[in-house]
C-alpha cells in the first residue's frame, strides 16, 4: 500500500487526500494509517488548506511525497527494477 502511495504522489507535487483514498480504492482510516507512517519517516508531507469549492469550514487535506520520499521511491524502483532483471 505504502509503495502505491508514493507512486502516486510521485508523479505530482501534491494531491487531496480524498483523491488518493479513492484511487487506492481504501477506507480513510487504511490510507490515514498508511500515511501517517510514511510522514513518520519523512516520505510524505501533510498539509491542510481551505478550498474554494467549499462553503463550509472544512479543510482540504493534501498530501506530497518529500524530496526524501521521492529520493526513496526512485532507489526502492531501481532495485526492483535491479531485482526483475529489467535494468540496463
Amino acid at each position: 500500500m505504502r509503495l502505491r502511495i508514493c507512486g502516486l504522489l510521485n508523479s505530482t507535487d501534491r494531491l487531496d487526500f480524498a483523491v488518493v483514498r479513492d484511487t487506492l480504492s481504501v477506507s480513510d482510516a487504511t490510507l490515514s494509517k498508511h500515511v501517517k507512517t510514511l510522514a513518520d519517516a519523512g516520505h510524505v508531507t501533510i498539509s491542510k488548506s481551505a478550498s474554494a469549492n467549499r462553503t463550509d469550514a472544512r479543510r482540504v487535506t493534501w498530501l506530497s511525497l518529500s524530496p526524501t520520499g521521492r529520493s526513496a521511491f526512485a532507489a526502492h524502483i531501481r532495485a526492483l527494477q535491479d531485482i526483475a532483471g529489467s535494468r540496463t
